[in-house]
């Protein structure tokens, strides 16, 4: 049997004397693998020769990449990627590039990333090959965030960029954030990652604390985002929901818990985008805490949706 398949694969048919996968040309390999995904490709490259070969095409690859790549590129020194093939940059972008308002995360600001953290990371989807985006709460401006007594810096590994906002109490509670970025031409979904609860690791077992989780009950949260092409969206939505969710099954308390704000869509890539988002409720008639704001995530809608019902 393992003899068979080898040379259906290399070259030779099973009686040996007919073709096999191996007489495919390259370019025809080539031709076919600028239809298929990355992990695709790379499952198919280990048939034979001329599928590893077709596999390294800069031709397949480039139709893989977002045609403005370089931009990502360039949030990078120019060491890190020099002389790379089109694969080994696909593979490249298909991890975390740390960014701060579009400036490199190279030698001459390794300084500000140690003091401050990670502020904002791009990557492409390693099957689809669009571009995501996540923003940490670092780099967006709350209400009393210098103050102590109603807000926390809280170093946790369940938060992407290993430290999250915890919210003790407050009574005027507004998170706003903006970026600006050249994303290709797509339709995004923007979302905010939250967690009523305090969390901890009591005897190695994760524990949630809910003492200060009030007020998110009695008035709705409100989300907007706006961009700078006039598009805008925002939505309301009461973040302790309880009855609802334990009728649904799906409790708020204690999970992490993404809230879509919006989409936006990009339809011409060469410009930049600016895109403006909060997430508030000051309403002062009541106080509110108990929750951690960790990030804002920008993915585009359709592969959203895809991890969706994967998940379901």
């Amino acid at each position: 049997m393992g003899a068979s398949l080898s040379n259906l694969t290399e070259g030779g048919s099973t009686t040996g004397d007919g073709p096999g996968l191996g007489d495919i040309p390259e370019d025809c390999v080539t031709c076919v693998f600028m239809n298929l995904t990355p992990p695709e490709i790379c499952n198919l490259a280990r048939l034979n020769r001329a599928f590893r070969g077709a596999a390294s095409s800069d031709t397949v690859w480039e139709s893989k990449l977002p045609h403005n790549y370089q931009d990502l590129l360039d949030l990078m020194p120019p060491e890190r990627y020099q002389n790379l093939c089109k694969k080994d940059i696909f593979a490249l972008l298909s991890r975390p590039v740390p960014f701060d308002d579009g400036n490199k995360a190279s030698a001459s600001n390794s300084l500000f990333f140690l003091s401050y953290g990670i502020l904002q990371e791009v990557w492409l989807d390693r099957v689809t090959g669009k571009v995501c985006m996540s923003i940490s709460t670092k780099a967006m401006a709350i209400t009393g965030i210098e103050d102590r007594r109603y807000w926390n810096w809280v170093p946790t590994e369940e938060s992407r960029f290993n430290i999250a906002a915890y919210l003790q109490q407050i009574w005027w509670f507004e998170v706003d954030g903006s970026l600006k970025f050249p994303f290709p031409a797509d339709v995004y979904t923007l979302s905010f990652r939250i967690h009523l609860g305090r969390f901890s690791k009591r005897l190695g077992r994760r524990v949630c604390n809910f003492e200060h989780t009030h007020g998110w009950d009695i008035k709705p949260v409100k989300f907007e985002l706006s961009t700078s092409d006039g598009q805008e969206a925002s939505t309301e939505c009461f973040l302790d929901d309880c009855d609802k969710d334990e009728a649904n099954g799906n409790q708020k308390r204690g999970c992490w818990m993404e809230y879509k704000v919006g989409e936006f869509i990009v339809s011409a890539s060469d410009l930049a985008t600016e895109v403006r988002f909060s997430m508030k409720q000051i309403d002062c008639t009541h106080s509110k805490g108990g929750i951690y704001v960790d990030n804002v995530s920008i993915i585009p809608s359709d592969l959203k949706a895809s991890r969706r019902r994967v998940l379901k």
